[in-house]
């Protein structure tokens, strides 16, 4: 893991390994323009909500590592597993933050797709989020207009997901699902568990391995 210290001074050289992350708790969010805040929303989920095997993701959106778990092995435990019914996947936030503005703003925008245009859009969101992360964080207005402009290519209004992430709308949910980390020991992003169990890494051979062991327990 990195401190969030190592992340600013080295950002464009992370990224590449899965056996590191992004750790380090501070920062509570903040908001530039008034909005009525959400206190609760459902955990997004994948899969099947009933399924007996629970995998729980934590993420911080301007976290490299969190980008690389999400390009490179979310989408196969969502083609192997989530899309087959046999787990119950669900996204957490985390904001360390590893950025003060960006871990907040984008996770904003993100439940602001889900909570105007639903969960399979929050999902779609996210990877691209993810995929594109250079093209909000530390950009200053321009990495608003990408939150906008790329919520609009998955349905949702531009301008009412902009002001969520600027007024930190959905920062009372971000906080509760921090906090349920925080409980569970996490210090770091990404981290995985597998029916309350934290698995030794984040590379799919190990989200794999500890999915088929839950399985036949």
């Amino acid at each position: 893991m990195i401190t969030r210290r190592d992340y600013l001074a080295t950002a464009g050289a992370l990224g590449a390994g899965l056996l590191a992350g992004c750790a380090g708790l501070g920062g509570n969010g903040g908001s530039s323009v008034d909005v009525e805040t959400v206190e609760s929303m459902p955990t997004p989920v994948r899969g099947d909500a009933d399924a007996d095997v629970t995998v729980m993701v934590f993420e911080d959106f301007a976290c490299p590592h969190c980008a690389t778990f999400s390009t490179e092995v979310a989408p196969k435990i969502f083609e192997n597993y989530a899309s087959q019914g046999t787990i119950r996947y669900e996204h957490h936030d985390f904001p360390i933050p590893v950025s003060e503005t960006w871990s907040w703003a984008a996770a904003n925008a993100a439940r602001s797709v889900q909570d105007t245009v639903g969960e399979q859009a929050f999902f779609e969101y996210a990877h691209d989020l993810f995929a594109n992360q250079g093209e909000y964080v530390n950009q200053g207005d321009a990495g608003y207009d990408f939150l906008g402009s790329t919520a609009a290519d998955h349905g949702a209004d531009a301008e009412t997901v902009v002001r969520a992430a600027k007024g930190g709308k959905y920062d009372p949910v971000l906080k509760a699902d921090r906090q349920t980390g925080a409980d569970m020991g996490l210090d770091g992003t990404p981290e995985v568990y597998v029916n309350g169990e934290a698995t030794d890494g984040y590379d799919y051979e190990t989200v794999r391995a500890a999915i088929e062991s839950a399985r036949s327990a």
